[in-house]
């Protein structure tokens, strides 16, 4: 049975050997990181930034726990040159080396003062503070690594936030500085217009949000649930890709009013052009309503009105725009009128239409009348004496003025009817089943 202590069998030679060659590495991979951390470029603007908000809070119990990590590893420097010291006195130690060794490695024999711990105000820290705390080196590299991965998880998330969004809104606020730029050339300002409102709204959150990023970047981290890797995250970007989304849509009402500004004249031509079209039409129905009413009697012909005043009124305004270069005020404009005048043209057309119709109905019985002339000259018939009387009187009603169309169609209808007569099933009438005489 082995020579046992107070902290259990004391280590023999080789244990010792082995145990201060794993502490030296762990020794100095400690103090690797802590350096690291200590020269981490968002520690430096850590300590120099002016901070706000839950990054203050954690800044402080972070920046404490940094100072208790030197503290503890001072400490656990200091165990582990004593321990190099006894074991360095002779080649082969005695059993009283040995058991002070095993005590050192394994004991609860490291002292940190208690001024240490409350200066740091370290947050692993519970209760009232104590004059000073005995640590093995275990529980010290455990506490360490707790203190460690807390501090380097802040400064990491902090860092991740100042590397992204700053620099984001700084090439969003540039982009947003060129496009006020160009909204002011062609007259989209506050006030005036919408998008003008829109970016001074924008400009006022981009301003506000760089200001918070700047002073709190923890309020913009969102952690990654279930990771443990330091600074498991990523930045919270919602309000600049709301912003970014908003310039966009702002921008793209610019352009609309800067492809304005390049067809504004090829589009009041067209306007032009369409509302000239349409007064003519209107003027053509205007005289074909008189021919209808000289023409046509017992007829009701609808009445046509005039131009539209307001739309000639609103081309206008939009060329007084256009010579004033208001293009943010032509632009909706046009949209307006281009509808509308395409809407007034087809409108002329609709009453040109109805006001013909009589006209229409009258060629449509003229023709029918030729037609049945022509086929019943075809079968030989046409000097027939009652085909004669019935022709020239619907012709008469057809070609004199006024004509009444009602009267008139009921003449036509006489004569195909005559026609049918004498030609039997060859002709039938018009809306009537085909004459069967004959068949079986």
């Amino acid at each position: 049975m082995g020579v046992t202590g107070p902290t259990g069998p004391v280590l023999d030679r080789d244990e010792v050997d082995r145990a201060l060659a794993r502490l030296g590495a762990e020794h100095e991979a400690i103090e690797t990181s802590l350096l690291a951390l200590q020269d981490h470029a968002g520690r430096r603007l850590l300590e120099g930034a002016e901070l706000t908000g839950i990054t203050k809070e954690r800044w402080t119990s972070a920046e404490a726990s940094i100072t208790l990590l030197w503290a503890y590893f001072d400490a656990y420097t200091d165990a582990l040159r004593t321990a190099r010291e006894i074991r360095a006195r002779r080649r082969w130690s005695s059993r009283d080396d040995l058991v002070e060794l095993t005590e050192l490695l394994r004991g609860a024999s490291i002292t940190v003062a208690g001024s240490a711990t409350a200066t740091a105000n370290a947050p692993t820290l519970t209760g009232a503070v104590k004059l000073s705390e005995q640590f093995s080196l275990t529980q010290l590299v455990d506490r360490m690594n707790d203190l460690y991965a807390s501090s380097l998880d802040m400064v990491v998330a902090a860092d991740a936030v100042w590397s992204a969004l700053p620099a984001r809104i700084d090439l969003l606020a540039a982009e947003l500085q060129r496009t006020r730029q160009l909204a002011h050339s062609v007259g989209v300002r506050p006030g005036e217009h919408p998008a003008g409102d829109d970016l001074e709204r924008i400009t006022r959150t981009l301003t506000r949000l760089r200001e918070q990023v700047v002073s709190d970047p923890l309020a913009f981290w969102v952690p990654t649930q279930g990771s443990s890797a330091p600074g498991g995250g990523r930045p919270d970007t919602t309000t600049y890709d709301r912003e970014a989304r908003a310039l966009e849509e702002v921008r793209r009402e610019i352009d609309a009013v800067l492809a304005v500004r390049q067809d504004a004249e090829a589009r009041l031509v067209k306007l032009r052009d369409l509302l000239s079209r349409a007064d003519r039409t209107l003027a053509e129905a205007r005289s074909a309503r008189g021919e209808v009413l000289a023409k046509i009697a017992a007829s009701e012909v609808p009445a046509v009105s005039g131009p539209p005043t307001v739309l000639q009124e609103q081309l206008a305004t939009a060329a007084e725009y256009r010579r004033h270069a208001q293009w943010h005020r032509l632009s909706p404009l046009l949209e307006s009128l281009e509808q509308k005048a395409e809407d007034e043209l087809l409108r002329a057309r609709e009453s040109l239409t109805a006001v013909t119709a009589p006209l229409a109905v009258r060629a449509e019985l003229r023709g029918r009348l030729d037609a049945y002339k022509a086929k019943v000259a075809r079968h030989g018939l046409a000097e027939d004496p009652l085909l004669v009387e019935r022709y020239d009187t619907a012709r008469r009603m057809l070609w004199s003025a006024p004509c009444d169309l009602r009267v008139a169609e009921q003449a036509v209808l006489r004569y195909q009817q005559a026609a049918a007569e004498l030609l039997g099933p060859r002709v039938p009438q018009p809306g009537a089943p085909a004459d069967r005489r004959g068949e079986a």
